[in-house]
């Protein structure tokens, strides 16, 4: 019986395959491809794949570094605006209304050509163990995509926080559980689980953002796309392999968001 069960969901699911808009965009994405591979000029890859490579790497490991610092940042922010004093939770409400209500661009440069020209200024930044990381372009890239992920991730914790019922907390309370083992164990999890599905939204806005670094010399696949065009003069190539390279990176990020999403036990209503 069981046997049949799963020939039958496999045949159910190949169907979904054979409807006829499904079909028509499989045979469209294939005339691309095969205009793509026949019709456009590929010889330029074997120069620049050492450092598409390199691109590609640096963009993802400041995806997940933002991110992560992000994440970190965003949950006391929003714990502040949703549960603290005022004292707290004004300054935290500030912080999200100025990152989310200001360019991102304008934060990049702001940290790069203002902050960045001030420590040349001073003789005891210059001779100490920090001056050869501040006067690199990266590490206000980094600070830069953190804050604003932070900014905007911060407000939906809040959110998420204040969804979570009071009438749980007030039991965790009255069966003498700790403030802190109160936030560990019910809090943030339920809030995590809320956020989830926008987590994976500002995920991918974020792998979106990172070209932006490319504007203070900071070599990314977005830097290497451009280099390509300006070496080549070949236009669409260079962006049609780029696009495709963002739209793995994305597929690959709902998948695990999915899974992590499937793998969460209880469902919150």
């Amino acid at each position: 019986m069981s046997a049949e069960a799963t020939a039958i969901n496999l045949a159910a699911r190949a169907s979904l395959w054979l409807r006829p808009h499904r079909i028509v965009l499989i045979l469209i994405a294939l005339a691309l491809v095969f205009c793509a591979a026949f019709f456009m000029r590929w010889d330029w890859l074997p120069q620049y794949w050492e450092m598409g490579l390199l691109g590609i790497w640096r963009s993802l490991w400041i995806l997940v570094v933002t991110c992560a610092l992000g994440f970190l940042l965003a949950v006391p922010l929003g714990l502040a605006q949703a549960g603290g004093p005022f004292w707290f939770a004004a300054p935290a409400k500030v912080f999200c209304t100025i990152i989310r209500g200001t360019p991102l661009l304008l934060q990049l440069w702001l940290l790069y050509y203002g902050l960045g020209s001030l420590f040349p200024q001073y003789p005891w930044i210059r001779a100490s163990w920090m001056w050869p990381y501040l006067r690199q372009a990266w590490p206000y890239g980094v600070l830069a995509l953190t804050l604003s992920f932070a900014g905007y991730e911060g407000e939906v914790m809040r959110g998420a926080f204040a969804g979570v019922p009071k009438g749980q907390l007030e039991a965790a309370r009255a069966f003498g559980m700790s403030r802190f083992k109160i936030f560990r164990r019910i809090w943030l999890p339920q809030a995590f689980y809320r956020a989830l599905p926008t987590l994976t939204g500002e995920t991918v806005l974020q792998l979106k953002s990172t070209p932006l670094v490319a504007t203070i010399s900071v070599i990314d696949i977005f830097a290497v796309s451009s280099k390509v065009r300006q070496d080549t003069y070949l236009t669409y190539e260079p962006l049609l392999l780029l696009a495709l390279i963002y739209m793995t990176i994305t597929g690959i990020l709902v998948l695990i968001f999915s899974r992590i999403e499937a793998r969460i036990p209880v469902k919150i209503g």
